[in-house]
């Protein structure tokens, strides 16, 4: 039975929404009392993280580091758009509230996909619902800030030093390793090929549908960085004959 969970820009599982807050509380950027207009309780224990799978790990920290990096964008949304101070959502729950804010402008304001095979969390249907009511407010706040900051995106609104560094890190190939527990080099090479990938030399070749032998491992494979997430939905990943490097 496959245990990888995939999941598109429609939302999250209960579960993931709870990691990346959980995570994003011990790392999010701490201001000064009198700057600070939205408070995030004091949770000085360190947070049990129960992951269902790799992959649920993986998308929960990129959640709770994407929300880092909107930090002050997504606390401006929240108070002025009025959703924020809540009094029927304490302070310990800050984390989750502006982790699902991130989440749902990333989906454009889109309903969310449910996730039937998971328990529903209790808090997280909590914030959810609380998000829904204030949508257009919310969606509204971030127009009046990309009018306000001239920014045509939010990507506009990180420093420029970040935001080349993602540049940078988006335009890199991807590297993976064959499970020749569970298949052959000769079995992967059939399959992507089946799947209209063409073998090339060498990086400095790359095309969209192509990829490399390692130079140096000859069971690690190259591909591109616009194949990354087309390729984490194959079967090859959900049955962990390919690893992501």
């Amino acid at each position: 039975k496959r245990t990888m969970t995939l999941i598109k820009k429609n939302g999250y599982p209960d579960s993931v929404y709870m990691n990346a807050a959980k995570i994003f509380q011990g790392i999010h950027t701490e201001k000064s009392k009198d700057r600070m207009l939205v408070r995030y309780g004091n949770n000085l224990e360190s947070p049990m993280l129960a992951f269902k799978d790799e992959h649920c790990r993986r998308v929960s920290y990129e959640l709770a580091f994407s929300a880092l990096k909107y930090q002050s964008l997504l606390e401006e949304i929240l108070l002025d758009s009025g959703a924020y101070p809540c009094h029927s959502i304490p302070d310990e729950l800050t984390s989750l509230l502006v982790v699902m804010l991130y989440d749902l402008q990333d989906r454009k304001f889109e309903a969310q996909k449910i996730f039937d095979e998971e328990e529903p969390v209790a808090e997280v249907q909590e914030v959810g619902h609380y998000l829904y009511r204030y949508m257009i407010k919310l969606a509204a706040a971030l127009a009046r800030c990309r009018i306000k900051y001239d920014a045509l995106s939010i990507e506009y609104f990180l420093p420029e030093t970040i935001w080349k560094q993602e540049q940078r890190v988006s335009a890199l190939p991807f590297w993976v390793w064959i499970n020749t527990y569970k298949i052959s080099l000769q079995d992967v090479i059939r399959d992507l090929e089946m799947k209209g990938l063409t073998k090339v030399e060498s990086v400095s070749d790359f095309d969209h549908y192509t990829y490399a032998m390692d130079q140096h491992c000859h069971d690690v494979l190259v591909f591109p960085s616009s194949l990354k997430e087309e390729l984490l939905d194959l079967d090859l990943f959900a049955d962990c004959k390919l690893l992501l490097q």
